[in-house]
């Protein structure tokens, strides 16, 4: 891809995400190893960040809509993955990255759910994440969307299964805790 396009494809792109969330933070966190690298090389994805989205900051990959080979959501076209903090952690990138490149050879729904295994930190309830459909935007023509990844415990995990994830969804507003990751927080259910 030529230069000229890749900044096409890059300012089409932000302007979707900045319709859905506002005016991006000015810094853009560019991986040190590009994504089209590939995840052995040490790739990552580029993130937006919007620093006052709901009390917190949102993190948004910004490299999987457009150009790449992802495979495309039923619901939603091509997505780029997001995670909200109550603070400045950076930790989001580990996750969002290693799903980036999954997301290229697996589709993942809103919905859908994923354990995190040995990516959650020891003495955190969250054990999986929770899949949920954070916006929708056209680019170039084409329908993309944002995946909001949620942090889920065991029981809530359970609950989703049970009930879906609406109920779940609607629950975690209840109590104050969606949209927000949060490793310490005590299970809703």
């Amino acid at each position: 891809m030529t230069d000229g396009a890749w900044q096409q494809l890059w300012n089409a792109r932000l302007a979707g995400l900045e319709g859905l969330f506002g005016k991006s933070d000015p810094d853009v966190q560019h991986a040190v190893v590009p994504f089209e690298l590939g995840y052995e090389a040490g790739g990552g994805p580029d993130y937006v960040t919007f620093s006052n989205h709901k009390g917190g900051v949102l993190f948004v990959s910004a490299e999987l809509t457009g150009e790449s080979s992802q495979l495309p959501s039923a619901a939603m076209g091509q997505y780029e993955l997001a995670m909200l903090h109550r603070g400045e952690e950076d930790w989001h990138s580990r996750i969002q990255r290693g799903l980036a490149y999954y997301s290229l050879k697996t589709v993942i729904e809103p919905g859908h759910t994923m354990d995190l295994g040995p990516l959650a930190p020891g003495g955190s309830e969250i054990s999986a994440l929770l899949f949920v459909d954070y916006g929708r935007f056209k680019l170039n023509d084409k329908s993309a969307g944002v995946l909001l990844l949620v942090g889920i415990t065991q029981h809530e995990l359970a609950m989703k299964d049970y009930s879906g994830a609406e109920v779940l969804v609607d629950t975690l507003k209840e109590q104050g805790v969606f949209p927000f990751t949060d490793w310490w927080r005590q299970s809703t259910v």
